[in-house]
């Protein structure tokens, strides 16, 4: 591949150069790569550059004068190396049709339905997200909610190659503000819900929306939960034909009335323009009803019959660490959610003070080298709906797990709701289960479908599920 088929404006020098590989990252160059400067809110690309050329790298493309005699200036590296990506692999996205969902909380369960439902319709489907990236039933560790550029085109191309007709993936915020997915167009994107998360990075609220709402000048049609508060200031101006989702608003393109909430899922009427139909969902909770509802939108959006797409959605599985019932063969429940938010933990809590019979027991922590004002919001949240609450670590990170901790428990003061801190989490589950009353339903929250901790100077192996099992063992 030559330099000038995926770079605009090549100097004539330049134009003919054969492209080996493209990469940002100095330690993948090799003889004949295009090495890409991007500035990172870690690392400057820019810093590696000359290492890059010692590699080998045929040219270098930088924002910025570095001083090097094969440097091409662009005004922006992101959205350049987007598209050379793309270039690199044959631009695989345009044989796909994409469904790409943002939001704070809810993307990971509306992929998976999605997914599940246009197989049921007889798609073959690829998915990029935060648990795994999957190719038809293959799957595929992920690393980020959005790849980087380079491993999302590649998981394009094989998904093409494998006879993927659609794609439905997670697309974060912070991959919208760096471009990652610069070039896509997708047939349809949805909105799930919008609340505090990724300030760290954003600096604002207004930042973070705005982010978001990039995705919805990429698409055909835009699906928006008409239910959000953000919701006026996503719409306002997108390119795209929108369509609406509510519990609340009888104005909405599609509707849910007659929710009945169960211990083991939820179901509901699903109203759109002349159609109606009964949704009996396998995750229990009101959220539940927003995801199942921003799923059927997005597929009908893209012409589906109406019929077809609710019952393939009452008869889609639920999603690992999301309300997950873990077996315990005991007088009290124990569920595994990701929630990590103010607002994650608020839905999932709430939901299971609607189904408890004994007390409400909340296990959660936060994240390290993250947004530090949710800390003390996750815990007022969990102290306003639980019986019990159990402060532990989460993953930490390079940060001090106590320091993380002491900033969680300024959101418990001046409440009442008895609550213990226990700094190791698998000592704190073990705690919740020895403590265990009848009918107790413990939810631990913040691992989710992760199977690991990620330390100061380590990741290890950690498994809620086989942590619940030793500690039922352990009551034996």
């Amino acid at each position: 591949m030559k330099l000038a088929d995926f770079l605009n404006n090549v100097p004539a020098k330049f134009a003919d150069i054969e492209i080996t590989d493209v990469t940002n990252d100095s330690r993948r160059v090799e003889k004949g790569s295009a090495f890409f400067c991007i500035i990172g809110s870690a690392s400057d690309g820019h810093n590696y550059a000359k290492s890059a050329v010692e590699k080998g790298a045929a040219v270098i493309i930088a924002q910025k004068d570095i001083g090097l005699d094969n440097q091409i200036i662009v005004d922006d590296t992101h959205k350049a190396y987007a598209d050379a990506c793309a270039a690199h692999f044959g631009n695989p996205a345009e044989s796909l049709k994409l469904i790409g969902i943002t939001g704070t909380n809810g993307k990971t369960t509306v992929t998976y339905l999605v997914k599940s439902v246009l197989e049921q319709l007889g798609k073959k489907v690829g998915l990029i997200g935060t648990i795994q990236n999957m190719i038809g039933d293959l799957e595929i560790p992920a690393k980020n909610t959005t790849p980087e550029a380079y491993e999302l085109h590649g998981l394009f191309r094989k998904m093409v190659d494998a006879g993927c007709e659609y794609c439905i993936m997670e697309v974060s915020s912070h991959a919208l503000d760096q471009k990652r997915v610069n070039g896509l167009h997708f047939a349809v994107a949805g909105l799930t819900n919008i609340s505090q998360d990724h300030l760290d990075y954003h600096g604002t609220m207004e930042n973070y929306v705005d982010a978001k709402k990039k995705l919805f000048y990429m698409c055909d049609y835009g699906v928006f939960n008409a239910d959000d508060e953000c919701v006026d200031r996503l719409m306002d101006g997108v390119t795209c034909k929108t369509v609406t989702y509510s519990v609340k608003n009888g104005v909405s393109d599609y509707i849910a009335k007659g929710v009945t909430c169960r211990s083991d899922g939820v179901n509901f009427e699903l109203i759109g323009d002349s159609v109606i139909a009964r949704v009996k969902l396998k995750t229990p909770g009101k959220f539940s009803v927003y995801n199942g509802l921003c799923a059927a939108s997005m597929i009908l959006a893209l012409g589906f019959d109406f019929d077809s797409v609710v019952t393939a959605l009452s008869n889609s599985v639920a999603v690992k660490g999301r309300a997950e019932v873990v077996p315990t063969n005991r007088d009290f429940t124990v569920i595994i959610d990701y929630a990590h938010t103010p607002d994650g933990i608020e839905n999932i809590l709430s939901t299971m003070r609607e189904i408890k019979t004994g007390r409400l027991v909340a296990l959660f922590g936060c994240g390290g080298d993250r947004d530090r004002t949710k800390r003390p919001k996750m815990a007022a949240s969990a102290a306003s709906l639980a019986d019990y609450v159990i402060v532990t670590s989460d993953n930490p990170r390079s940060e001090d797990p106590q320091k993380i901790i002491d900033d969680v428990l300024v959101g418990l003061e001046g409440l009442d709701v008895p609550y213990d801190v226990i700094l190791n989490r698998a000592e704190a589950i073990h705690f919740a289960i020895k403590n265990a009353k009848p009918d107790d339903l413990i939810v631990l929250m913040g691992k989710g479908h992760e199977t690991y901790q990620i330390l100061a100077n380590e990741t290890i192996h950690f498994d809620e599920r086989e942590v619940v099992r030793d500690a039922l063992a352990s009551l034996n």
